[in-house]
């Protein structure tokens, strides 16, 4: 089993982007002296939901501010990127990491980037996004390079440097499930899902590959004191961060309520005493089949996410790796 922190650079109330920014590159720091194997950051533009907008420059940084953990994007947006610019920076984070990199993708959804970036509403459908992954994968596989394609079109270019990162591809739909398995990436599924959510993509994938699962995990004195943390400090960052989703095409973008949002998290992830997170994580991998997995650690707020980090660190991995 293979254990992770999923970073958000989450924007709590009362916490500034950059101190956001900043305070989640010693997470990661700290995550790798926990015992954590990878340390995986989320992008996101324009929203203090989570205030980084590059996960490919702060892997980087990250990179380099560590020496053991692996690090990655979960994900790299690809309908406000170009598929070459994508896969030229992360074969170099492969060859200067030493092999520590993995390259995390997803299509996005339909918000104001869209405008922002210029790739306008095709830039995110499933066509673009199957064009971005044949470039991706061609890409390290390959000393040369060209494309004739509906959204992407180039004349053979080398391949500098010769890198090739695993790879991830975030699923929120059986659409996006069957392009992965039609290039035989892994899949990465989010948090928002349950165990037989992931258990049914996992299916619909129909093959042994080395998919990720997030996970908001919290230790807690017990279970109801955990719940009761999340309960109280994640509404008041889901709220401004839900509400910052902005759409493309100018229509109202209906908002999660926050409240029962975070009741509906808190009711499926493990949280609570160590040996509590350990089974239902144990539990989720054996409903899954799933075993490698990022562990969303920002819930608590500001406050609490390093002693969480240390707890799980020093409680939860020994019990998932003895069992």
């Amino acid at each position: 089993m293979r254990i992770g922190v999923f970073l958000v650079a989450a924007g709590f109330p009362g916490v500034s982007p950059e101190q956001a920014l900043r305070t989640a590159v010693g997470y990661g720091v700290a995550a790798e002296d926990a015992g954590f194997d990878d340390a995986f950051v989320a992008e996101h533009h324009f929203m203090p939901y989570g205030t980084c907008p590059s996960a490919l420059t702060f892997a980087a940084l990250l990179a380099g501010r560590t020496r053991r953990i692996g690090v990655g994007t979960a994900v790299t947006v690809m309908s406000t990127s170009h598929p070459v610019a994508v896969a030229e920076q992360a074969a170099m984070l492969d060859v200067l990491t030493g092999g520590r990199f993995t390259l995390g993708v997803g299509r996005g959804g339909p918000w104001v980037d869209l405008e922002v970036f210029g790739t306008g509403l095709e830039g995110l459908s499933h066509r673009a996004f199957a064009e971005a992954l044949e470039i991706l994968a061609a890409w390290g596989a390959q000393d040369a390079v060209s494309y004739d394609g509906e959204f992407h079109r180039f004349r053979q270019v080398p391949v500098v440097p010769r890198g090739r990162p695993p790879m991830l591809v975030a699923c929120t739909s059986a659409d996006t499930v069957r392009l992965a398995a039609a290039h035989r990436l892994p899949i990465l599924l989010g948090m928002h899902a349950d165990d037989a959510e992931k258990a049914s993509m996992v299916r619909d994938y129909g093959a042994a590959a080395p998919h990720m699962s997030v996970v908001i995990a919290q230790v807690a004195d017990s279970r109801a004191a955990g719940i009761g943390l999340l309960r109280q400090t994640m509404p008041t960052w889901l709220r401004p961060g839900l509400a910052a989703f902005v759409r493309f095409d100018g229509a109202d973008a209906p908002m999660r309520d926050p409240v029962g949002y975070a009741e509906y998290l808190t009711s499926i992830h493990p949280i609570g005493p160590a040996a509590y997170c350990a089974d239902r994580i144990l539990e989720s991998s054996r409903a899954t089949g799933v075993d490698r997995f990022l562990l969303f650690v920002e819930g608590g707020g500001p406050e609490h996410t390093l002693a969480n980090i240390k707890a799980l660190g020093s409680s939860v991995l020994p019990l998932l790796r003895a069992g």
